[in-house]
């Protein structure tokens, strides 16, 4: 018994001293999501902030692929020792998933670290498009059933999901178009090769600003300060239609207690600070820290509400 207490205040003891000294060396931040796009912008941001605060590099990695399947899965195969982290998204942790079997399981292949930042969407349509509100939207699509079509940035994406619930929520068709990528997506949305689409603030508003999209309404439960003057989904003709995109940090699953919460402790520090938050607001984000645990109950409700879509609206995998 002495033998084994002195060894378990010994483990208690090296661990300690072992995440005090974390990191030591450069961490890897994995992006599953090619440069530019909503989640590399926010890993930058926080990578840089705990380079600043833990003085080693944070440095991003992007892995593209498989909706973002593939970068994750990166993370899960790694060594659970902080060196290697997620800049995790809603489409392949809570989303993705529930439409095929995805070669992780995100609860329990992943520790959730915290989140990051939360951001809307906007329904954008040509700007010929018949309709200035959700309201005068879903009329249009009642009226002319299979007409109009809706783009994504791919079957099992956040913007397809986002797309479903609307219309499962509101009684209408609309003919499903996946496109490899936001960009495409969203030219053929301009060029009105397709009718509508959800899609970032980030990517979606510059194009509103040009003339070259029609913003319907954003999908928060309250307006956007990106787009004050764009309604909600809920204020203007679908109530209790909610839908937001949101990015976290996570690690491998097994990953020391104490580097988790040094890491939950320093994004708090990184997303309080005001330029954080007004670089944020400028991309459209909002930022959202929460704790460790609260963060793993996000990703289970997030999972049980797209499991509900996916089942109601029959959405598959292609």
């Amino acid at each position: 018994m002495k033998i084994l207490l002195a060894t378990l205040a010994w483990l208690a003891v090296a661990t300690s001293a072992w995440s005090q000294a974390y990191p030591n060396r450069a961490v890897k931040v994995v992006v599953p999501w090619p440069p530019g796009q909503a989640t590399d912008i926010a890993a930058r941001v926080v990578a840089e902030r705990l380079q600043a605060a833990l003085g080693q590099p944070f440095v991003v990695e992007n892995r593209p692929g498989a909706g973002g399947s593939l970068g994750s899965d990166v993370v899960v195969k790694s060594a659970p020792d902080g060196y290697t982290l997620l800049a995790a998204s809603s489409g392949p942790i809570s989303i993705m998933p529930n439409l095929q079997g995805t070669p992780y399981s995100p609860l329990k292949d992943l520790a959730p670290v915290s989140l990051i930042c939360m951001t809307p969407f906007a329904l954008v349509a040509h700007p010929s498009f018949p309709a200035k509100d959700a309201k005068e939207f879903i009329a249009e699509l009642k009226a002319n059933p299979g007409k109009y079509t809706f783009a994504s940035s791919g079957t099992g994406a956040t913007a397809h999901l986002f797309a479903e619930l609307f219309l499962s929520m509101a009684g209408v068709q609309a003919r499903h178009v996946p496109y490899k990528g936001s960009a495409p997506a969203l030219t053929d949305v301009m060029g009105g090769q397709a009718s509508l689409m959800f899609d970032t603030m980030l990517s979606a508003m510059p194009q509103v600003k040009n003339g070259k999209l029609k913003a319907i309404a954003v999908t928060s439960a309250a307006r956007s300060p990106a787009a004050p003057d764009v309604p909600t989904v809920a204020e203007s003709g679908l109530p209790g239609y909610e839908a937001i995109a949101w990015n976290g940090l996570l690690a491998p699953a097994g990953t020391p207690a104490e580097v988790v919460n040094k890491l939950n402790a320093e994004l708090k520090k990184a997303l309080d600070a005001p330029d954080v938050k007004d670089r944020f607001s400028a991309q459209g984000f909002g930022a959202a820290w929460n704790t460790r645990e609260a963060f793993a109950k996000f990703i289970q409700a997030e999972l049980d509400k797209w499991a509900k879509v996916v089942k109601v609206s029959g959405a598959t995998l292609d």
